[in-house]
């Protein structure tokens, strides 16, 4: 028998042992910061665009949107979080595929209990509401109705009385988010609804969509025994990788049937550079839909995607408005 010694024994867990000592960088690794990218970028399209149309960019306001979107996807990410808890899908998780989907476990690893997230998201939900308030002051009363709009979809994708997460209502809940972002973003800078703002966040919001889809898969075995029917446990392996391909080759039909009516910038062809990579993940998924442990690539190809696509329609509107 190897005898017992204090350098052999741990008394540590060996699920929290994977997070930061710091009760803040909990915090933050629970608000799942590598998906707040998106959100950066949707926000930075929409100003682009108030920029290209001849707003002058007041940076004050600028600031003050992304911050406060961020601190809005951070607080549905624990709301999220605190609602998988409450239906038991993220207990049940043994397929996911971190930290790409699942959640946080910031519950399951007990790291915070689910009384704790919703604490923070009250906290969240304050700073945002009275941020968006004085910005409304700043920039014009329809941004009431857009931060409305985005938080009553944030709480009902995830509040278990309402779950459009668990009612096949969740994806659309989260590209009308994000499209909701875009137009947002583009109000504080132009204090005014715009076309252009409108019809440049559909593709972004879209492959945004589909990051949430394909992310589904691993995560579909526990849904499906907790109850929750996302639309890939509603329609099946099969038929849900069929559907992404379609939102993604949806996304960029969009952005090429509005360049070619010239309602988008010369330059906005460059988004299409995204095509590629969903078109990749279209095939990666289409091959290990009934193997979701082998979707790493594809999911990690959605993301960049979505990245890539609203990085290069941003890149095309700031080009216009620099060469004004």
């Amino acid at each position: 028998m190897v005898p017992v010694t204090p350098d052999r024994c741990s008394f540590s867990d060996p699920h929290t042992m994977s997070w930061p000592a710091s009760v803040g960088l909990r915090w933050l690794k629970a608000a799942r910061p590598g998906f707040l990218a998106v959100t950066l970028v949707a926000t930075v399209l929409g100003l682009s665009v108030a920029w290209a149309c001849g707003s002058p960019v007041e940076w004050r306001t600028a600031v003050a949107a992304v911050v406060l979107a961020l601190l809005t996807h951070a607080a549905v990410n624990l709301h999220n979080d605190w609602g998988d808890a409450a239906v038991g899908s993220d207990a049940l998780n043994t397929g996911r595929i971190a930290p790409f989907t699942g959640g946080s476990r910031a519950v399951q690893d007990g790291v915070f209990s689910p009384e704790q997230l919703h604490q923070a998201v009250k906290v969240l939900a304050t700073v945002v509401i009275g941020g968006g308030v004085l910005l409304s002051a700043l920039a014009g009363p329809g941004l009431l109705a857009v931060g409305l709009a985005g938080l009553t979809l944030g709480w009902a994708y995830s509040q278990p009385r309402v779950a459009l997460m668990s009612r096949g209502w969740g994806e659309p809940a989260v590209a009308m988010g994000w499209w909701l972002v875009v137009v947002g973003a583009d109000y504080v800078q132009r204090h005014a609804f715009s076309a252009i703002a409108a019809i440049a966040g559909v593709s972004p919001a879209l492959l945004i969509a589909a990051v949430l889809w394909i992310a589904q898969f691993p995560d579909a075995e526990a849904d499906r025994s907790a109850g929750k029917h996302t639309l890939v446990v509603r329609l099946g392996e099969v038929r849900a990788a069929l559907v992404y391909a379609l939102i993604v080759l949806a996304a960029h039909a969009w952005l090429a049937l509005w360049w070619w009516a010239d309602w988008l910038p010369t330059a906005a062809w460059w988004a299409a550079g995204s095509l590629p990579l969903s078109l990749a993940a279209a095939t990666l998924l289409r091959r290990h839909a009934r193997a979701p442990e082998r979707l790493r690539a594809a999911i990690v190809l959605t993301l960049l995607a979505a990245l890539m696509h609203g990085g290069l329609l941003t890149a095309a509107f700031v080009r216009v408005a620099t060469l004004r």
